[in-house]
C-alpha cells in the first residue's frame, strides 16, 4: 500500500469531516493508497493548531499556497467558503495536484467551467463533496429507476430544507455574501439538484421563484448595525428533465424545525420511491402490483447487502452516519487516483449543477421558463 500525501485547506465543519474520512478510509476499504495527513492550512492560527493536534497532521501553515506547492502533497482538499475555491483549485491544479473540493465549487458556472477545463487539461482528477449521493441506498434507488422497477417516471418532488439561517439575529456572513454567488439555491439547492440529476439525469429547463425572507442581518456579531441581505432564503423550482418527466425542487435554509431534510419522491407508473436524509438508512418503496389488501410502502433498511455498508458493519439496520458517507466519497476518489474508473461527482458534474443554479437565477430575474445550457 503506497502512502499519498494529503493537504486540507480549512478546519471548519467540512475540514474536520475531510480529515476524519482520510484518516479512516484505509482501515475500512481495501485501498491501494494510504492517505497521510501531511499539512493543514488555516488563516486562523488557533484553529490550525487545534486541527494539527487533533488529527495528527505532520505540519501546519497559515498560507494555503505553501500547501498546494509542497512536493509531499498529492491531494489538496478545499473546505473553505466557495468564494475562494477557484483561486485555490487553480493553484493546486497548476501544481499538478488532485483536487477534492467542497460544493458549490464556484459562485457561477463561468468559474466552475474554468476550474473544470484547467483540471482536464492538466490531467489531474477532481472530486466534489456531494457526499450524500454516496449513500448505498441511493445507489439502489438509481439502479431501480434504471432497471424500470418503477416503470415510466412521471414525477419528481425534491427538497433540501434546513433552518440554520432562520433566526434574523444570525449575523451577515459568507453564506449571504453575493460575491460568493446565490443563497439557498446554491448552498442547499446544489445538493438536491445534484441528487435529482444522479437519479433521473439532466434537467432540460426550469422556472424559478426566489424569495428573501430575512431582509437584513447584524453586520457583525454583537453589533446593532444591520446589513441588507441580497441573496435568496428560499428557492422554488419547477423543472423538466431531459428524460421527459417534470418535477419540483425546493431549497430552503429558513425551514423552521428542519435540520437535514434532503428528500425526494419519485413517482412511476409501476411504483414509487420516497427518501429523506433525516432517516437516510431507509428507503420506502411502493409497488402497484402488490395485493390491495397489503398495499403500502415497504421500508428497505440499509444492510451489508447494499455495498459498501458491509465494510463498515456486518449487521443490518445498525446504520451508517454522515462521516461514513464522506469516507465512501474519499474511497472512490482514492480508487480513481489508483487507476479505477472515476465515480465522481467531479468538476464537470459540478459545472453541470452550477449551470442549473445559474439558470434558476436567470429564470427568477426574467420571471419565465429558461433552458439549462
Amino acid at each position: 500500500m503506497r502512502e499519498i500525501g494529503v493537504g486540507i485547506i480549512g478546519t471548519g465543519f467540512m475540514g474536520r469531516a475531510h480529515a476524519l474520512a482520510y484518516r479512516a478510509v484505509s482501515g475500512i476499504f481495501p485501498t491501494e493508497l494510504r492517505p497521510v495527513l501531511e499539512i493543514v492550512a488555516d488563516n486562523n492560527p488557533e484553529a490550525g493548531k487545534r486541527a494539527h493536534r487533533q488529527f495528527g497532521f505532520r505540519r501546519l501553515t497559515a498560507d494555503w499556497r505553501q500547501l498546494v506547492n509542497d512536493p509531499a502533497i498529492e491531494i489538496v482538499s478545499i473546505t473553505t467558503p466557495n468564494l475562494v475555491h477557484r483561486e485555490m483549485a487553480l493553484g493546486a491544479i497548476a501544481a499538478g495536484k488532485h483536487v477534492h473540493c467542497e460544493k458549490p465549487i464556484a459562485p457561477n458556472a463561468e468559474d466552475a467551467r474554468a476550474m473544470m477545463e484547467a483540471a482536464e487539461a492538466r490531467g489531474v482528477l477532481t472530486q466534489v463533496g456531494y457526499n450524500y449521493i454516496k449513500n448505498p441506498l441511493l445507489a439502489l434507488a438509481r439502479e431501480m429507476v434504471a432497471a424500470g422497477e418503477l416503470g415510466e417516471i412521471v414525477g419528481f418532488r425534491g427538497i433540501h430544507a434546513e433552518d440554520y439561517m432562520r433566526d434574523a439575529s444570525v449575523p451577515w456572513n459568507w453564506r449571504v455574501d453575493p460575491r460568493g454567488g446565490s443563497g439557498a439555491v446554491a448552498d442547499l439547492g446544489s445538493h438536491i439538484i445534484g441528487l435529482a440529476r444522479f437519479l433521473l439525469g439532466p434537467i432540460e429547463a426550469l422556472s424559478a421563484d426566489l424569495e428573501t425572507v430575512v431582509k437584513d442581518r447584524p453586520a457583525a456579531p454583537g453589533v446593532a448595525e444591520r446589513k441588507p441581505v441580497e441573496v435568496d432564503d428560499i428557492a422554488r423550482l419547477v423543472v423538466r428533465f431531459e428524460r421527459g418527466c417534470g418535477g419540483t425542487i425546493e431549497a430552503n435554509w429558513v425551514a423552521t424545525g428542519r435540520k437535514m431534510h434532503l428528500a425526494f419522491e419519485i413517482s412511476g407508473r409501476k411504483g414509487s420511491l420516497v427518501f429523506t436524509q433525516e432517516r437516510f438508512n431507509e428507503l420506502l418503496f411502493y409497488r402497484n402490483d402488490s395485493d390491495p389488501r397489503q398495499a403500502g410502502f415497504t421500508r428497505i433498511e440499509a444492510g451489508p447487502q447494499h455495498h459498501p455498508y458491509g465494510l463498515f458493519c456486518v449487521a443490518p439496520a445498525h446504520q451508517l452516519g454522515f462521516n461514513d458517507l464522506k469516507t465512501i466519497e474519499v474511497a472512490d476518489f482514492l480508487a480513481a487516483i489508483a487507476g479505477a474508473e472515476p465515480k465522481g461527482p467531479d468538476f464537470r458534474e459540478a459545472w453541470e449543477i452550477q449551470k442549473a443554479i445559474d439558470a434558476a437565477l436567470d429564470s427568477a430575474r426574467k420571471r419565465q421558463w429558461v433552458k439549462v445550457p
